[in-house]
């Protein structure tokens, strides 16, 4: 095993710290990952305070994760030692199911393994980027093209970037398509980024007048003011898709409503307590549906990596120490960050 330094979560209450954890030794499929950049996503926040009642400690999270391949197993065919690779919110999944044979792993019928918390429907706890290195099978390793210059940009495209990539691509947001994105924050920014680069018409939801600007810098064509009823009507019955990237309680009516017939809404954000049930009438006057995304597979989220390397994507960040953690997510908590966190890993002592 090897001894890798790390922070970590000792209880829902107490704050992250410097721990140590070990790692396998690469087998002949594994490759061995030095982590450079860790982006900072909500569900860790979530997992490491056991707001979804399931956390398993000690819990190092972080899934956002971009690095330097160190070694690679005997086995392994698509990455050398130099290589730059990332690892994003899964490390395996059963492989035999309908959906693992489809790429679709995220819906593995078994439950993915997490790359922090273990397997979804239980089982050995695992840990992720907030350490120095990883080891993971290369079947779930994915290739980095972007310059290295902009590595720091690219780790939260492994989560943030595919949860927003996956919906957009699955529900049609090319030209010709109006497109609602809900929320500007971690993942929504990069919806407004995505959604423009597919070629949609592109409206940009938010509730605070002062990101009219950023949205419009990040792609969007159009912002609207959701608190503003008067706004929100000129948009009645125009979207063919709406991605509602909001991570807190809301009224789904305001947003169905402005959906053409068999639009489609889409929610990514996971409250930790369920929003509103929508009005019925809202739905089957028009045809309209509401649905959910989880991420995307493995083959997927290469595909979404190789796109933003040809469109020269990646997210807004604002780099912090490892140690500026605990702050960081007190932050994240008000909104108080363009538009996500991504940790030096340089910086873990």
């Amino acid at each position: 095993m090897i001894k890798t330094k790390a922070y970590a979560a000792q209880s829902a209450s107490s704050p992250l710290a410097p721990h140590e954890i070990r790692r396998r030794e690469p087998g002949p499929e594994d490759v061995q990952i030095e982590i450079l950049y860790c982006g900072v996503c909500h569900s860790d926040l979530h997992t490491a305070r056991n707001e979804w009642k399931n956390t398993l400690y000690p819990s190092v999270p972080g899934h956002e994760i971009v690095g330097r391949v160190v070694a690679v197993g005997k086995e392994v065919k698509g990455f050398r030692i130099g290589d730059f690779a990332g690892v994003g919110c899964m490390v395996d999944s059963c492989g035999h199911c309908a959906s693992c044979h489809e790429g679709e792993e995220q819906y593995c019928a078994n439950g993915f393994t997490g790359t922090y918390n273990g397997p979804v429907f239980g089982g050995e706890n695992t840990y992720g980027g907030y350490s120095q290195s990883v080891v993971v099978k290369e079947s779930f390793v994915l290739r980095v093209r972007h310059e290295e210059k902009n590595l720091a940009r690219v780790a939260p495209l492994l989560c943030a970037g595919i949860t927003t990539y996956s919906p957009l691509r699955h529900w049609g947001a090319g030209p010709g398509k109006r497109v609602g994105i809900v929320g500007l924050g971690g993942l929504g920014h990069m919806g407004v980024k995505l959604a423009h680069a597919m070629g949609a018409h592109v409206v940009l939801f938010t509730t605070s007048p002062g990101k009219v600007e950023d949205g419009k810098r990040l792609g969007a064509d159009a912002v609207c003011i959701s608190k503003d009823e008067r706004q929100m009507a000129s948009y009645a019955n125009s979207l063919d898709f709406i991605l509602n990237t909001v991570a807190a309680p809301h009224d789904l009516d305001a947003f169905l409503s402005l959906l053409k017939r068999d639009g489609t809404m889409t929610l990514v954000g996971a409250p930790a307590e369920p929003h509103p049930s929508p009005t019925v009438f809202n739905l089957i006057f028009k045809r309209r549906q509401l649905a959910g995304s989880l991420i995307g597979g493995i083959r997927e989220t290469q595909e979404m990596l190789d796109f933003c390397a040809e469109h020269g994507i990646g997210s807004d960040i604002e780099m912090i120490p490892m140690d500026y953690i605990n702050t960081a997510y007190e932050r994240m908590l008000k909104s108080d960050v363009k538009y996500r966190f991504v940790i030096d890993m340089a910086t873990l002592k």
